[in-house]
C-alpha cells in the first residue's frame, strides 16, 4: 500500500475531516502499517531503527531520552544534503514561530523528497500549528505510512483524533504510541486525561 493511495485515500474525503481521521485509524490499527517498517540499518550510521525501538522497551528513562535521541536522529537522515538543510530550515522557522516559512522549505522538502518520512511529518506539525487540520492529517497519513514506528508522528495523530471529538480513538492512538515507547510522557499525561473524562483504563 503506496503513500499515495493513502493520500487519494484521505483526499477523497477532505470535505469530511473525520470520517478521514477515522479511516487513517483503521488503517493504522488493523494491523497494516507495522508490516511496512523498514527493517535494513540505516545506510550512513550503520545503526538500527528497530534495535533502538526493542531497546526503549526495557529502558530506564535516562537512557530511554538517549535512544529517542538517537532514533529521531536516524529518521531526521534524508541520505542528501540538500534536503537535510531544507528539513533544518524548516526546523528552524518553527521554532521562530514563521509557520509560513516552514511549510514553504517542508513542502520543498515533500516535493523533492517523497519518500523521507520526516518531511511530511514535519509539515503536519507546521499545519496543526496554522490550526490546517486537514492537511496534517493528510501529512500524517503519508509519515505513518512510510515510518509506521515513528511514536511522536502516532501521538500527532492522537491529539488530532482529539481535536475532532474522537476520544476512543485518540485513546487508541496514545495507547500506540506508548506500545512503540513506554516512557513517552506526554502519551501517558494525555491518557491520565482521557482517563479522566472516562476514556480508557487508568495507568
Amino acid at each position: 500500500m503506496s503513500a499515495t493511495f493513502v493520500t487519494m485515500a484521505l483526499k477523497q474525503y477532505s470535505f469530511q475531516p473525520l470520517l478521514a481521521a477515522l479511516w487513517l485509524c483503521t488503517l493504522a490499527f488493523g494491523g497494516l502499517l507495522p508490516i511496512l517498517m523498514p527493517a535494513q540499518a540505516n545506510a550512513e550510521t550503520g545503526a538500527d531503527p528497530a534495535a533502538l525501538l526493542e531497546k526503549l522497551q526495557d529502558a530506564d528513562p535516562t537512557d530511554a531520552r538517549q535512544i529517542e535521541r538517537n532514533l529521531e536522529r536516524l529518521w531526521s537522515q534524508s541520505g542528501s544534503v540538500a534536503m537535510n538543510l531544507l528539513l533544518e530550515r524548516g526546523r528552524r522557522a518553527m521554532e521562530a514561530e514563521d509557520f509560513g516559512a516552514a511549510i514553504e522549505h517542508f513542502t520543498a522538502l515533500t516535493d523533492h523528497a517523497p519518500d523521507f518520512a520526516e518531511g511530511w511529518h514535519q509539515r503536519a506539525m507546521a499545519y496543526f500549528r496554522t490550526e490546517r487540520y486537514g492537511p496534517a492529517l493528510d501529512d500524517l497519513g503519508h509519515a505513518l505510512v512510510l515510518n509506521p514506528q515513528n511514536y511522536n508522528a502516532m501521538f500527532g495523530l492522537g491529539v488530532l483524533m482529539q481535536e475532532f471529538g474522537q476520544l476512543v480513538r485518540a485513546e487508541a492512538a496514545f495507547q500506540r504510541v506508548l506500545e512503540l515507547n513506554p516512557t513517552h510522557e506526554n502519551a501517558t499525561n494525555a491518557l491520565r486525561r482521557l482517563e479522566r473524562q472516562g476514556i480508557g483504563r487508568t495507568l
